[in-house]
C-alpha cells in the first residue's frame, strides 16, 4: 500500500496510529501475564499500522461503550467493534470481517428450553450496558424484561444470585461461564449474528476510505482468515468482500 505524507497524517494526525481495544469482548482481545494486550484485534491494528508505515499506540478501554461512547473525544484513530446503527452516527465502519454469535445462558433455575421460550416467559435477562447484543435486544421483543449491568462480571453475580434467569452475550464467552456453573446453559438458536467491523470516528472520510480498501483486501488475501486461526477461530467466521 503506497501512501502521501498527507494519507498517513489524515490517518495518524497525532503521528502515531491509535488503536482503541475493548477488552469487554475476550474472543477478539485479552492481556498477557504480563498484561500486554493480545488477540484478533490487537493482531489486525498491528498489520494496518505496518502497511501503513506508522507507529502503533494501544488504548485499552474496558468495554464497548467506553470505546463508542469516546468517538468524538479525540482519544483514538482506529477501533474494532459491532456494527449498529446507533454507533454509526458518531463512527464511520469498514466492513464487518468476522461472525460471532449472540446467544443466552440460562441459570440453573431458569426451565426455558430455548431462546424463544425464554422471551415468552417474561423472564428477566441481565445484559451488559452499551454493548452491542444490548443494543440489539433493546429493539427487539422482551426489551421491557432486560437488566442492564455495568459489565460482565456484574451480570454473571445476578444470574448466580438468582436476580435474572438469564444473561446475554457472545456465544463463545457464554459456553465459557457456562462451563463453570452446574445446571446453567447456552440457549439456542442464537438471538443475533454480531458483525465486528473496523472503524474510525465520523469526519474523517480520506482516512476512513483507506482502511475499508486494507481491510477488504485483507479479507480477500487470506489475512483475516489467518489471524482468525492463529487465535483458535475458524475461518469460517471470516467475511468476505461481496
Amino acid at each position: 500500500m503506497t501512501l502521501s505524507p498527507a494519507d498517513r497524517e489524515a490517518l495518524a494526525p497525532k503521528g502515531h496510529l491509535r488503536a482503541a481495544l475493548n477488552h469487554g469482548n475476550f474472543v477478539l482481545v485479552g492481556r498477557d501475564q504480563s498484561r500486554k494486550p493480545f488477540g484478533i484485534s490487537v493482531d489486525l491494528a498491528k498489520e494496518f499500522a505496518r502497511a501503513c508505515e506508522l507507529d502503533l499506540q494501544f488504548v485499552e478501554f474496558e468495554r464497548a461503550v467506553d470505546v463508542s461512547s469516546s468517538a468524538t473525544s479525540d482519544l483514538w484513530d482506529i477501533c474494532f467493534l459491532a456494527v449498529d446503527p446507533k454507533r454509526a452516527k458518531t463512527i464511520d465502519f469498514t466492513m464487518p470481517y468476522i461472525r460471532i454469535e449472540g446467544r443466552y445462558l440460562a441459570g440453573a433455575h431458569c426451565d426455558a428450553a430455548d431462546a424463544g421460550a425464554l422471551i415468552s416467559s417474561g423472564a428477566k435477562v441481565g445484559s451488559v450496558h452499551g454493548s452491542a447484543y444490548t443494543l440489539t435486544l433493546a429493539r427487539q421483543e422482551g426489551a421491557e424484561n432486560l437488566v442492564l449491568f455495568e459489565n460482565l462480571g456484574a451480570a454473571l453475580a445476578a444470574l448466580d444470585a438468582g436476580k435474572v434467569a438469564a444473561i446475554a452475550g457472545i456465544g463463545e464467552a457464554m459456553a465459557h461461564e457456562g462451563a463453570t456453573r452446574p445446571g446453567s446453559r447456552v440457549l439456542s438458536p442464537p438471538f443475533m449474528e454480531i458483525r465486528q467491523a473496523m472503524a474510525m470516528p465520523q469526519g474523517r472520510p480520506e482516512a476512513s476510505q483507506i482502511l475499508k480498501d486494507w481491510l477488504s483486501e485483507a479479507a480477500r488475501s487470506g489475512l483475516t482468515g489467518d489471524i482468525l486461526e492463529r487465535h483458535g477461530i475458524a475461518r469460517s467466521c471470516a467475511i468476505l468482500p461481496e
